[in-house]
């Protein structure tokens, strides 16, 4: 009798509470705008909690920030759209959710994979067995061998012809906070002028040691990933892509190719606008799915390749996923994991570097890359190199110049990288035509200026970069302090 007079409070609590819900419900709707749409509320809160629990266990064990820093600036919104979260620092994990407990989302630091969501894991999952990516060995005296392999700066005066009170006013403006209702977050600058660093600072709170989320630069990275299988023989760009879900007979997507994919000109459909559309394909893809991959591409063609240019976190994911299939078919998971470091990081001196992965197991190569803003720097130079690094090449001969050629519907970006060489829309208009940069949300940037030797890493958290941050002021402020006659050299 007691057993089923407690069951029966058990049932009566819970339809207590299934009723507050649904009046809770009823009255939201009610006093809600009409111009609110509640399809995409319902669809977007998974996608805010997401958000919201993957950028909290990144920012506390990847980046090693403090939480309430992190609520206060990279989650505010959610915490203004009554998001909460829990941080468990014995299991390194991150819940978030609404008040209730709705629409609930885990992410789980996960050692040298960073942190991942855990959406319909369970142990039969390889990729949640283990995670192991270790680095090679690195140098025996990093911080006393010399840069960029190692931490150790010229102790070189500054080059003559640099104009160090211009470079100073440029980094101070970059910090500064005129409308602070709008803040524009600068958090680390870093400027290279011929190799060498010539200007380094950061926010408070941030340091040379801090790992950086560079979002959409990690697209870049992604390239240059492409390009080291291009240069090891396993890949060749024009051929079209084999992906079993296009060998229909008839379905246009078999013709696709590398080249097309790398410069988002392949005319497949993705909703990218995360910042109209909270529940674009874009946000939906990052927070709310096991296996981004399989979600990209089983999306139509739009138009015929190299007929559109349309921006997309969905393609790059599909390069991912190229990436993985290459690796792995000659290898194991781990080896996979282990190859952006093994290939790339490795011989860039860049021992901070992280490439999330999906619950799947993929590699996010659209965004979720962290980095030290000297790491995202190593990068940077690389591509000013030629894709050389410490007399080694790194990328095939050609690969940098590929990289920054204009795509033919799209003049104004490249292989997974925006060029300023489009005649009639330069994007930084007061820059010179050669610079190209890799570019991601929030004000993330590595802007390479061949003809000037600079060079330039801004990273940030600057709510809508376009309207709050000013690029094209910043770059040319830095050029005006370097040397004009590296143009001529």
């Amino acid at each position: 009798m007691v057993l089923m007079s407690s069951t029966k409070n058990k049932i009566k609590i819970a339809g207590w509470v299934a009723a507050f819900l649904l009046i809770f419900a009823i009255i939201v709707f009610l006093l809600l705008p009409k111009e609110y749409d509640i399809p995409t509320m319902l669809r977007s809160a998974p996608i805010g909690t997401g958000y919201a629990a993957k950028m909290l266990c990144s920012g506390v064990f990847v980046s090693g920030r403090e939480p309430d820093s992190i609520w206060n600036e990279d989650l505010a919104l959610m915490k203004r759209n009554m998001i909460r979260g829990r941080i468990d620092y014995e299991k390194k994990s991150v819940d978030a959710y609404v008040p209730g407990f709705l629409f609930k989302q885990t992410a789980v630091y996960r050692g040298d994979c960073g942190c991942t969501l855990d959406i319909e894991s369970s142990s039969e999952d390889a990729f949640w067995k283990e995670c192991d990516a270790p680095f090679p060995d690195p140098p025996a005296d990093i911080k006393n061998s010399p840069w960029p392999m190692g931490d150790k700066l010229s102790e070189s005066p500054l080059h003559a012809e640099i104009d160090k009170q211009q470079l100073e006013s440029a980094l101070d403006w970059a910090f500064s906070e005129p409308v602070p209702e709008h803040p524009v977050r600068t958090r680390a600058v870093i400027v290279l002028y011929d190799g060498q660093i010539v200007a380094e600072r950061y926010a408070k709170g941030y340091s040379s040691e801090t790992r950086f989320l560079g979002w959409s630069m990690t697209k870049s990275v992604t390239s240059a990933l492409i390009g080291v299988l291009v240069r090891e023989g396993k890949l060749d760009i024009h051929q079209p892509v084999m992906f079993p879900e296009w060998k229909t007979p008839g379905d246009p997507r078999g013709k696709i190719t590398i080249d097309q994919l790398l410069r988002m000109s392949s005319g497949l459909t993705f909703q990218e606008d995360y910042e109209e559309r909270p529940d674009s394909d874009a946000g939906f893809m990052f927070f709310t799915v096991k296996d981004m991959v399989a979600f990209a591409v089983q999306k139509p063609q739009e138009a015929r390749p190299d007929k559109k240019f349309s921006y997309s976190s969905g393609t790059t994911m599909l390069l991912a996923r190229i990436i993985r299939e290459t690796v792995e078919g000659s290898g194991s998971h781990q080896e996979y994991l282990a190859f952006p470091r093994r290939a790339l990081f490795h011989k860039l001196g860049m021992r901070s570097a992280i490439i999330e992965c999906d619950p799947s197991g993929t590699m996010v190569g659209a965004g979720f890359m962290y980095a030290t803003a000297r790491d995202w720097a190593r990068f940077g130079l690389l591509y000013f190199n030629d894709g050389v690094s410490n007399n080694e090449r790194i990328l095939p001969e050609g690969w940098v110049q590929y990289s920054h050629t204009p795509t033919p519907p799209w003049p104004g970006y490249g292989a997974q990288f925006w060029l300023n060489s489009h005649e009639k829309e330069r994007w930084l208009p007061n820059c010179p035509s050669d610079l190209y940069s890799a570019w991601g949300h929030e004000g993330q940037f590595i802007t390479i200026v061949p003809s000037r030797k600079t060079v330039i890493v801004r990273l940030g958290q600057t709510a809508d970069e376009v309207k709050n941050w000013n690029h094209d002021y910043f770059v040319s402020s830095i050029l005006k302090a370097m040397p004009v006659k590296a143009a001529l050299d």
